[in-house]
Order: structure tokens, then C-alpha cells, then sequence
């Protein structure tokens, strides 16, 4: 069991031992290696995915066929495409690593028979959903009322040490914005130090 999943459950429930070693046990241990997609627009999300160690993005393709970043998941985050596990619908996003990383993975049938054998684990996710929304929501706000400048400085704030481990592409995508811009922001950020 990961030490690393036992601190994001305990931020949220309070489970026993026993409850624990129930809970893990549907979880099946993945390695991806990097630029592996986990998931592909169009298909259909059947799981959840708790990062232990890498980084993955979560994007889609706009209609200009230009990528736009969703979020990343680096360690101790959870990857899936919420809509396409919940609706049974093809997925519009990707998931893709960008480095080897590995993740515990649960079906959705697996958290399904979960919910009905403990209850604190459908509290857990209820939590967890909450906090997601939360965060989409800040997300979108950022998105549509914040200058570029602002939203970059989030990024850092947000993800500290990531932009060492992703491409200023990737950065940018996140943003909306072209790498070129991007390149513009960080040079006046960094005169303004």
C-alpha cells in the first residue's frame, strides 16, 4: 500500500486497518512509460487512476486542432475523465504520460461494489468530487478573468517544480496561450524580480 495514497485518503475519512486493506484491494498497480496514453478521445473511461510517481495532462483537441490542458496530475493527484466514467460516453479528453510514471488503478465497477460494502468510501469520493468542482470552477474563472501574466503565476503556485519537468509547450497549452507568449511573460516576470 502507498504511503502516499494512505495520506490522500486520511485527509478526507478516518478508516480502520481493516477497512484499509478492503479498500486496496480491487486497486491494480500500472506503469506507464512516457508519452504512453492512458486514455484517447473517444474511448470509453472506465477507471480512476492515483498517481504514485510521474506526471500525466489531461487535454483535449480544440476545434482548431491545437491542444488544450485540462490539468496536470503529478504525484498524490487522481486521473479520469469524469463525464465519460459517470455518462457512459466516449471520452473528449486524453491522458497521456509525460514521464514513466506509475499509478494504482480501480475500475468503475470495482468503486462501485466499494460504495455498496463501505460506505465511508462513497464519503470519500463525494469529498474528493467537491474539491474537484471546486477547482474546476477556480480554474474556469482564472481561464476567463485573469490576464495571462496571473494565470502563469498560478501555474507556478499551483504545480511548484513542475515547470522543470514539462516542455514550455505544455505550459503554454495549460495557459491558452502560444509558447511564444509565454516566453514574453517570463522574461518580464523575471526583470520585475
Amino acid at each position: 500500500m502507498s504511503d502516499l495514497l494512505l495520506k490522500n485518503i486520511n485527509q478526507y475519512v478516518n478508516l480502520s486497518e481493516e477497512d484499509l486493506t478492503q479498500f486496496i484491494k480491487p486497486f491494480e498497480l500500472k506503469a506507464f512509460k512516457k508519452k504512453e496514453v492512458v486514455l484517447k478521445e473517444g474511448e470509453y473511461c472506465l477507471f480512476e487512476g492515483f498517481v504514485l510517481s510521474g506526471c500525466f495532462k489531461i487535454y483535449y483537441l480544440n476545434e482548431n486542432g491545437f491542444e488544450q490542458t485540462l490539468y496536470f496530475a503529478v504525484e498524490g493527484w487522481w486521473i479520469t475523465d469524469i463525464d465519460s466514467l459517470i455518462n457512459n460516453v466516449p471520452s473528449i479528453l486524453n491522458i497521456e504520460a509525460l514521464e514513466d510514471s506509475e499509478v494504482l488503478m480501480i475500475s468503475k465497477k470495482d468503486k462501485e461494489d466499494l460504495y455498496e460494502t463501505m460506505p465511508q468510501i462513497e464519503k470519500l469520493f463525494r469529498i474528493m468530487n467537491q474539491k474537484s468542482s471546486v477547482a474546476l470552477q477556480r480554474r474556469i474563472l482564472s481561464l476567463t478573468g485573469k490576464t495571462a501574466d496571473k494565470r502563469y503565476l498560478e501555474f507556478l503556485e499551483k504545480y511548484p517544480g513542475l515547470e522543470q519537468r514539462i516542455t514550455q509547450q505544455q505550459v503554454a497549452s495549460y495557459l491558452g496561450i502560444t509558447h511564444e507568449f509565454l516566453s514574453k511573460i517570463r522574461k518580464k516576470i523575471s526583470l520585475e524580480k
